[in-house]
């Protein structure tokens, strides 16, 4: 079975490592011996120049004369021999290194972490399977950023969205792997592995590193939903359970269903229904929906405006309604244009207390 790629890259180093190191103890032996053969007759130039002319084989001749002391042919042979040899070996590592593409994976790597660490109010979305590629997929639709979390030794599933895909590879479940993908920056993080447990696992571990991020989970059995819940998750989804009903809708209402297949497959247009959270210093405070114009815009429709504390839904708000800080704004559109209103209404959302966090205890 072949070893993961991180695994490899990392082997790898290590044998690079250890032959420059196996080359730099043969050189310092090479020079404090000839340094002893000499015995001061000769500068410390001319003793290292005989250690890499021995080293290198080139053989120009004799720095030192070597039969004025009785072991000076000895050591130059053995000088020579474990020289040819660690030097082979640290060729064939820079061989290994270069040839099983190291190089290009270390330079690679190093652009992933400079693009990610420029994020602030990304998505992290954990997982190797279909859904997660479905996650990612409509993330980038929308224009949202987001860093994906592949497990160690496995592939995504093809994404249909074009362009390159930040992600980091290790176990999602790793408080390190999770700092890496900017968890501490980041505004969302699904769960969506294989199993129950181990989207406990992620969920356990984001909320302890994170309070403040919002977590949804995917939930593979009914029966750990709660499980989900106590380890941390806002929301818990069911594929089967959506699924279930997608049917039932295909059957009973199909006018429904391909309208809102056409929002999400038309690629010209595109077609989203979003949120928009106002937060403080946001020009929306203060002003009626009339006056935000919103319906006025090609392109955009209000839908609904959500009570700061969620407790009350105005489904089409009249004009008279003034918006209050920490309201949402549920609007129709295509994402570019979703996401110009964001930045005109959207302001700085509001922290999320931290005696609303729910308890880690999965």
């Amino acid at each position: 079975m072949p070893k993961p790629q991180e695994q490899q890259l990392a082997e790898n180093r290590r044998r690079l490592v250890a032959a420059a190191l196996a080359s730099l103890a043969v050189f310092a032996f090479g020079v404090a011996g000839y340094a002893l053969i000499d015995r001061g007759e000769h500068s410390l130039v001319d003793v290292v120049y005989m250690t890499v002319i021995t080293l290198t084989t080139v053989g120009y001749g004799e720095i030192i004369p070597l039969d004025t002391h009785p072991w000076g042919r000895v050591f130059t042979m053995v000088l020579l021999l474990l020289g040819v040899s660690v030097i082979l070996y640290f060729l064939s590592a820079i061989t290994a290194f270069l040839v099983e593409g190291n190089l290009d994976q270390v330079f690679w790597r190093r652009r992933m972490k400079k693009a990610i660490d420029a994020l602030h109010g990304h998505f992290i979305v954990c997982g190797d399977r279909i859904v997660a590629a479905h996650v990612i997929d409509e993330l980038r639709r929308v224009q949202r950023p987001v860093v994906a979390v592949i497990p160690e030794g496995s592939t995504l599933h093809p994404l249909q969205t074009t362009g390159e895909l930040l992600q980091v590879g290790g176990d999602p479940a790793d408080e390190e792997v999770l700092r890496e993908a900017g968890i501490m920056r980041a505004a969302g993080v699904v769960a969506a592995l294989e199993s129950d447990r181990e989207n406990v696992l992620v969920t356990l571990t984001a909320r302890q590193i994170n309070p403040a991020v919002r977590i949804v989970a995917m939930l593979v059995e009914p029966r750990n939903e709660a499980k989900l819940r106590r380890a941390g998750a806002d929301s818990v989804v069911s594929p089967a359970l959506i699924g279930g009903l997608r049917l039932a809708s295909e059957m009973i209402r199909p006018k429904v269903v391909t309208f809102l297949d056409s929002m999400l497959r038309d690629r010209d247009r595109n077609l989203r229904i979003d949120e928009i959270k106002v937060g403080e210093g946001s020009h929306a405070i203060g002003r009626t929906v009339g006056t935000l114009g919103i319906n006025a815009q090609a392109g955009l429709l209000l839908l609904a405006l959500v009570s700061p504390d969620g407790s009350r839904t105005h489904f089409k708000p009249a004009d008279d309604l003034v918006v209050a800080t920490g309201a949402t704004l549920i609007v129709m559109g295509a994402p570019g244009t979703v996401g110009v209103l964001r930045e005109r209404y959207g302001g700085v959302a509001p922290v999320r207390p931290a005696e609303e966090t729910k308890p880690a205890t999965g």
